[in-house]
């Protein structure tokens, strides 16, 4: 489940916006791959559990909570998921993006 927690016009980056998500992953979940919006920059920090990620074909990573990553404009990020089969997971994504954008993620099928 995703759940957006703050959505503000960048008052010093004009036509650019902060927005916050909180990504909640069922034991055992995960996201398709998916890329962000061109204009995206992500700062991602796990705030329950462990989440396994992969971007742009680099190698799988394990954060556990209070540990971060970021993804850059045009990133892939292939792998996404809760690292527990067991217990749940929950990461807050925050993106500055262009305030016109309307969709965090465009999935592969």
């Amino acid at each position: 489940a995703v759940r957006r927690v703050y959505d503000q016009p960048l008052p010093n980056g004009p036509g650019m916006s902060m927005r916050g998500v909180v990504v909640e992953y069922a034991p055992g979940g995960s996201s398709p791959a998916h890329t962000h919006p061109a204009s995206a920059f992500i700062y991602a920090t796990v705030l329950e559990g462990a989440i396994r990620s992969a971007v742009n074909g680099g190698p799988v990573t394990v954060y556990g909570a209070g540990e971060s990553w970021s993804e850059y404009p045009g990133d892939h990020h292939s792998v996404s998921e809760n690292a527990s089969a067991t217990e749940p997971a929950r990461l807050l994504a925050v993106f500055v993006l262009g305030t016109d954008e309307t969709e965090l993620a465009t999935y592969e099928d």
